[in-house]
C-alpha cells in the first residue's frame, strides 16, 4: 500500500511575526519542546520500523516552525534515507541554516517553503532559494496573497528560475475582485485553487484512504480538518477504518485538504510533488481548469483563521 502521512506534533512556536498568523512569535516552554520531540521520536522510530510493510510519503505541517529544531531537521534526513520512504517534506519558511541537507538523500527530502516579505529580505529569501537549487533539494516556494505583498511576489516570480513553482495562497478573510484574481493568478496560474472554497460535502476524497493525518500522540485522523478518529496509529487500530469515503465537511478551503479531492485535477497537476506542492510541469502559460465559481461560506471548523493555508 501507498500511504501519505501528513504529521503534526505539539510544536507551536514560531521565530517569525506575521500579523494574520496566531502563531506569531509564540514561545514553547521547555516542557512543550521536550514533549514534541519525544513524539516525534516515537513517529520516526515508526517509520523506521515501517511495521505495516507500506510505501510511505511524509508532510510534516507543524502550527510552528520546524527546522529551527534539530529533532525535525534529523528526522528529514534520517527519513529520506529509508527505501520504504517515496517523499519526505515539510512546510518552512527557510529562516535555518541548510548544510544539514547535505547528509540527506537530495531524492527523497524536499521542502514547502513560505516566503514572508515583512520578516525577511527578497535578497536572503533567494539566496537559501539558490543553495536549495545548488543542492539539488526540490522545493516550491509561495506568499500570501495579501494586497500589500504583491509587487513582492511579482518580484520573486521574475527573479526565481521559471522551474520553480511559486504558489499564492489566497489570504484568509481577504475577497478579491476579478482584477485582483487576475493579478495573483499571473503570478501562479494556479491561483484560481485556492482563491474561493471547494465543494467537497459528499465528494470522493483520498484522506481516509490513502491519506491520514497523524497527531503527536498518535492518534489518526482522515485529514488536519476532521476531528473524527480513525484510531491509533501506534496499536495499529486505524488500519481497519483505511477505506474509500466522502468528505463529511461542506467545504475544503486550505491546499493540503483539497489537493486529496477526487474532484478536482490536482494528483494529475501535481503528480510526484503532491505533498511538497511542486507541480508536474512548469505553470507556466498553463492554463488553470474550470473551478465551481458559486460563493460558498465557511463553516466553523474549530482552527484558529489562516492557520492550516
Amino acid at each position: 500500500m501507498n500511504l501519505s502521512i501528513l504529521y503534526r506534533g505539539p510544536l507551536a512556536s514560531c521565530n517569525y511575526d506575521c500579523a494574520y498568523c496566531p502563531f506569531a512569535k509564540r514561545r514553547d516552554s521547555p516542557d512543550q519542546l521536550r514533549a514534541d520531540r519525544a513524539d516525534l521520536a516515537r513517529f520516526v522510530d515508526w517509520v523506521v520500523r515501517n511495521p505495516d510493510g507500506d510505501q510511505l510519503s511524509v508532510l510534516f505541517t507543524p502550527w510552528g516552525e520546524g527546522l529551527t529544531r534539530s529533532w525535525y531537521r534529523n528526522a528529514l534526513v534520517t527519513l529520506s534515507r529509508l527505501d520504504h520512504v517515496e517523499r519526505v517534506a515539510i512546510q518552512t519558511n527557510l529562516a535555518c541554516r541548510l548544510d544539514w541537507l547535505a547528509e540527506a538523500d537530495r531524492r527523497t527530502v524536499a521542502l514547502w517553503a513560505t516566503y514572508h516579505p515583512d520578516q525577511v529580505s527578497r535578497s536572503t529569501f533567494l539566496r537559501s532559494c539558490a543553495t536549495l537549487r545548488g543542492s539539488g533539494v526540490r522545493f516550491s516556494v509561495g506568499v500570501v496573497g495579501l494586497p500589500a505583498h504583491l509587487d513582492e511576489a511579482r518580484a520573486l516570480r521574475e527573479a526565481l528560475p521559471e522551474e520553480v513553482y511559486l504558489w499564492v495562497n489566497a489570504a484568509e478573510g481577504h475577497h478579491y475582485s476579478g482584477a485582483e484574481e487576475a493579478d495573483w493568478a499571473a503570478v501562479d496560474p494556479l491561483f484560481g485553487y485556492s482563491v474561493r472554497p471547494h465543494l467537497s460535502g459528499g465528494r470522493g476524497c483520498r484522506t481516509g484512504d490513502t491519506v491520514i493525518s497523524v497527531q503527536g500522540d498518535g492518534g489518526v485522523r482522515r485529514c488536519h480538518f476532521v476531528v473524527e478518529p480513525l484510531g491509533n496509529l501506534y496499536d495499529g487500530s486505524y488500519r481497519t477504518a483505511l477505506r474509500p469515503r466522502p468528505c463529511p465537511l461542506p467545504i475544503c478551503d486550505c491546499h493540503i485538504g483539497y489537493v486529496h479531492l477526487e474532484t478536482l485535477p490536482l494528483y494529475d497537476v501535481f503528480a510526484g510533488g503532491v505533498l511538497e506542492r511542486i507541480p508536474a510541469v512548469s505553470t507556466a502559460n498553463r492554463a488553470v481548469a474550470p473551478l465551481d465559481r458559486r460563493p460558498v461560506t465557511a463553516p466553523d471548523w474549530g482552527v484558529p483563521p489562516g492557520a492550516l493555508r
